[in-house]
């Protein structure tokens, strides 16, 4: 017989924040893959085309410093965007060793579909904007917390 006044287990699956947000993560991911899927595009190759979105052109080290990924990761998903004639991929005129990821015509065009995504995402979650908005600042700290975390232990 459990003892109803015991302190909860903290081992307990149900008590893991990491299981949590591993869960939540994937099944969020999941619920953008029919989304994307009309344009074209992966849930990683999204989350380049946003940070393109917001700024282009950009070089592959500042795209890979915002989107916390290694440039070796970010490569593959570049070259299937270029080829999908969604992003130009040239050296830097003020730095060969750079290189700058510019967003085409056709790029700048799939922004105006992509402002549906948004909306649908939040309707399936079934939360408000306000909690969506409190969600996302937790998770903020979240990162920022276990950057701080990471950077002091190396």
């Amino acid at each position: 017989m459990v003892d109803e006044l015991a302190e909860p287990n903290i081992l307990a699956l149900e008590n893991q924040v990491c299981f949590a947000l591993a869960i939540a993560a994937r099944t969020v991911i999941g619920l953008y893959r029919p989304l994307l899927e009309p344009l074209g595009l992966t849930h990683p190759q999204y989350l380049v085309m946003l940070a393109l979105w917001q700024e282009s052109p950009r070089s592959v080290k500042n795209l890979s410093a915002a989107l916390s990924l290694e440039p070796a990761t970010l490569s593959p998903l570049l070259k299937r965007l270029e080829a999908a004639g969604y992003v130009t991929r040239e050296r830097s005129s003020s730095d060969e060793r750079m290189l700058d990821l510019t967003l085409t015509p056709a790029g700048r065009a799939l922004r105006e579909v992509a402002l549906t995504i948004p909306p649908r995402v939040a309707s399936a979650l079934n939360m408000s904007v306000p909690e969506l908005v409190q969600l996302r600042e937790v998770l903020h700290g979240v990162i920022a917390s276990t950057a701080t975390t990471s950077a002091a232990a190396a």
